[in-house]
């Protein structure tokens, strides 16, 4: 536990310093509903220089500080168990852009960036499928979408940062100034600063969204044609999910594939899905305007939020895998996956990335041109511990396969990790970053809830 100290310590802020019950609850809580740290106090700063002072005393102090944006972590990686939680919501600014960019505070929802760049006809390269996650949050880790296959990660899209160092020295950075704590901070996990605004690329939005679902049977079909779809390229936005049939009990494969388009001009159906080897009868095609395909998880909170599984453990496991290995991962992680194991709104993602596209140093990618996002997205009974227990050690199981097949761990889990299973994740990145952490958080306060380093 850090030092003992008080609310009086701290320097005087613009921003809101926060030790009331209500507050402190939320912030040693978040979307994992597994992992329970209680801060010592909550600050919401308003200004970069807000979080500058309060990083220069923590350092001071040694006492540990974690950025939070929407609280989406699943496993406490964005609590500060008696140290300090900053709550970036109060940094939320869509600053004006010029060209082909747009300035953006931390704290910042995506959804805020779509609303400020879809009336100058732009858009974010990648998004991820939940818009309310924030801008400085998603940095944090690499963010991966559908339309990772084609432009890389969101940390592979952003030219600029604006970083508060673990010591509270305000800086810059961008792959020309600064450039150690630029790839550092990207995909680093919060623990070289804590990132309080970005300069993002954008590139021409289009008007609608048109969206395939293709049904398998087969694995081995269903990766051969996720391979044939991004070889080419031929989706803008390229997914896909494992089901269970309620009736069968057997696994199924659906494949997404969304094309973007203004009218008059619409996709050419018949070259999208030349080639590939689906159930004909089990397509389905489905309209929609490009933010509302974009914004397509909203209805899906809505009805969770509604029958309380919103609220319940999400004990999740994402995972990247090369295409030698996928198949083995997959189907031996499956067969030990009953409906049980997943939870009653659980979902399976499973997705090709492409290696040459993620550029990102920390973002470990696969070994092999396509790599695989696989992800078992489980939804636990808050009454029940033991199977919420159950859920972890299988993934645990999946980390594993992971690793056998050289594959690595999408750092956004509900899975413990020790500093030694990090530094084998980082692999030949580990030297630079753990240098890098040394130089711009030396007393260590940043992030301890990742449990990357040991704690001082």
């Amino acid at each position: 536990m850090p030092d003992s100290f008080e609310r009086s310590d701290l320097p005087t802020l613009e921003g809101d310093i926060l030790d009331g019950e209500a507050s402190l609850a939320a912030a040693a809580r978040d979307w994992g509903h597994i992992v329970q740290a209680r801060p010592r106090l909550v600050v919401r700063p308003s200004s970069a220089a807000d979080v500058s002072a309060v990083l220069e005393f923590a350092s001071s102090r040694g006492v540990p500080v974690a950025a939070r944006g929407a609280g989406h972590s699943p496993f406490g990686q964005a609590q500060s168990e008696g140290g300090i939680v900053l709550d970036m919501s109060g940094m939320a600014t869509v600053h004006e852009g010029t060209g082909n960019e747009l300035l953006v505070d931390a704290g910042a929802r995506w959804q805020q960036v779509l609303s400020a760049s879809l009336p100058r006809g732009l858009t974010p390269p990648v998004l991820t499928d939940y818009l309310e996650l924030t801008v400085g949050g998603t940095l944090a880790v690499g963010g991966i979408g559908g339309a990772t296959h084609r432009y890389g990660a969101q940390t592979d899209t952003v030219t600029e940062l604006e970083v508060v160092t673990g010591e509270g020295e305000l800086k810059r950075c961008s792959a020309e100034n600064n450039s150690d704590l630029f790839d550092a901070v990207r995909a680093g996990l919060g623990h070289c600063g804590v990132i309080t605004r970005a300069t993002l690329r954008l590139r021409p939005a289009r008007q609608r969204a048109r969206k395939w679902k293709l049904t398998y049977d087969s694995l081995d079909d269903y990766l051969t044609d996720q391979r044939t779809a991004v070889g080419d390229s031929r989706f803008d936005h390229l997914e896909g999910r494992v089901v269970l049939g309620d009736d069968s009990g057997e696994w199924r494969y659906v494949l997404e594939g969304t094309s973007y388009f203004s009218l008059p001009d619409e996709p050419d159906e018949a070259a999208l899905l030349a080639g590939l080897s689906f159930d004909h009868e089990g397509r389905e095609t489905e309209d929609r305007t490009y933010h509302g395909f974009l914004d397509r998880m909203a209805e899906s909170q809505t009805v969770l939020s509604a029958d309380g599984s919103w609220f319940r453990p999400h004990p999740w496991i994402t995972v990247l895998a090369p295409d030698d290995g996928i198949a083995d991962v997959v189907t031996e992680t499956l067969a030990e996956t009953s409906g049980d194991d997943l939870g009653d709104s659980g979902v399976v993602l499973l997705y090709p990335l492409r290696a040459e596209t993620l550029g990102t140093p920390l973002l470990r990618k696969p070994a092999t041109d396509i790599g695989w996002l696989f992800a078992v997205l489980r939804t636990g009974d808050p009454y029940d511990v033991t199977a919420t227990g159950r859920m972890l050690e299988l993934n645990a199981a999946v980390a594993e396969r992971a690793r056998l097949v050289e594959g690595a761990v999408y750092p956004v889990n509900a899975l413990p990790m020790t500093p030694q299973e990090w530094r084998d994740h980082f692999g030949d990145a580990w030297e630079a970053f753990a240098a890098a952490v040394k130089k711009y958080d030396p007393k260590n306060v940043l992030a301890r809830g990742q449990r990357v380093f040991e704690a001082p």
